[in-house]
């Protein structure tokens, strides 16, 4: 033991078993969370419209009164965390003045009613389903399962989606919490990327909350929602939007300009060209040069405006969730450039937009 520890330091020593600790407790910030959501700790701040008190929270909970003094543990972290903070209810120069919790924009953005809440997609990613697949993480690297989900569940992704009307309802969820977002930043950061498109076709669109909000802000624009059969069926349209169920490997409906928002990052890069190929086919049936618009992630983007170590952290935690999942990955602009050109497109154009995240333009 000695000779192992020779050489380290007992600074360094101590520094690595605390940075194995950080990790091997890095769920607990995920679950207190969670806990926070459902005891609706966001919501009774919110409606407080002030700072609230710790004893006022304490006694707005419906909890046993034994837990009361585990509630300030709970704020403890998350404040520190950044998800509370602490304000003085009064202002006084006095440092021992009474504070009380106020939201930050982390869990402002988690309230159940806010218009982007960040809530659905949290829940479901912490869904028990969800989870099973990182238990089996080493058993599929030594198995020809396809992914650590199928060793797990004995399916695939989308089949137990197909089979399970919960966990398909709550993942469509997610995946509409998370479009409402990215949309509303699109539509007031990226309208010049609409110009002149006069039809669109949002693929694997969903239950349509993307394509609901283009057709809203560009009533010009003719949108369609395209899917598979079961996800678009009984969906109704309006004036300018319309469903239609199809399968994405075999035809894509012609249009001015094809959507592929967080599609391409959950397949390989074979079954990304084919998709791309097919994009291809769609826009040049409408007999004029049309584009592609990709919403995904590029890793290791220099170009995008934002704190480096934060992005960089959300797109290695993507990458392994693609792996776990679905056999898909997160892509550096160099793939994404031999994805493009070995479909056949010639040019692209990156916005740096939206986060980790970037709205990729591309040119047949």
């Amino acid at each position: 033991m000695e000779s192992q520890n020779k050489g380290l330091g007992a600074t360094k020593l101590v520094l690595a078993q605390t940075h194995i600790w950080n990790h091997t407790f890095s769920f607990i910030n995920s679950m207190c969370l969670k806990s926070a959501i459902e005891l609706n700790i966001p919501e009774i701040i919110h409606k407080h419209g002030k700072p609230v008190p710790l004893p006022l929270l304490v006694s707005s909970l419906q909890i046993q009164p034994c837990k009361s003094p585990n509630i300030h543990r709970l704020m403890r972290l998350l404040t520190h965390f950044g998800f509370f903070s602490l304000r003085k209810l009064v202002e006084t120069d006095d440092d021992t003045s009474e504070q009380g919790y106020v939201l930050t924009d982390s869990s402002t953005l988690l309230l159940k009613d806010h218009p982007l809440s960040a809530t659905p997609f949290f829940l479901a990613m912490l869904d028990p389903v969800l989870k099973k697949p990182w238990y089996e993480m080493t058993n599929w690297f030594q198995s020809d399962n396809p992914t650590s989900f199928h060793t797990a569940h004995g399916k695939t992704f989308w089949e137990f989606a197909n089979v399970d009307p919960v966990f398909n309802h709550f993942f469509n969820e997610a995946m509409a919490s998370d479009a409402t977002l990215v949309i509303s930043v699109v539509v007031d950061e990226c309208k010049g990327v609409f110009n002149g498109i006069k039809s669109l076709v949002d693929v694997g669109g969903g239950t349509g909350t993307v394509s609901k909000a283009i057709a809203k802000a560009f009533p010009e624009i003719q949108c369609t929602v395209f899917d598979l059969p079961h996800v678009v069926d009984g969906l109704q349209g309006t004036r300018n939007l319309k469903f239609v169920g199809g399968n994405m490997f075999e035809a894509i409906p012609p249009s001015d300009a094809i959507l592929l928002k967080w599609v391409l990052h959950d397949w390989n890069d074979e079954e990304c060209l084919k998709i791309l190929k097919k994009c291809k086919e769609g826009i040049a049936r409408k007999g004029k040069a049309g584009k592609v618009i990709i919403i995904d992630m590029i890793m290791e983007n220099e170009k995008a405006d934002m704190i480096r170590d934060i992005s960089t952290e959300n797109q290695l935690f993507f990458d392994m969730l693609m792996m776990v999942l679905l056999a898909g990955k997160e892509r550096s602009e160099k793939e994404w450039a031999k994805l493009k050109c070995s479909a056949g497109f010639s040019d692209y154009k990156i916005y740096p937009i939206l986060g980790p995240r970037s709205l990729i333009e591309v040119y047949p």
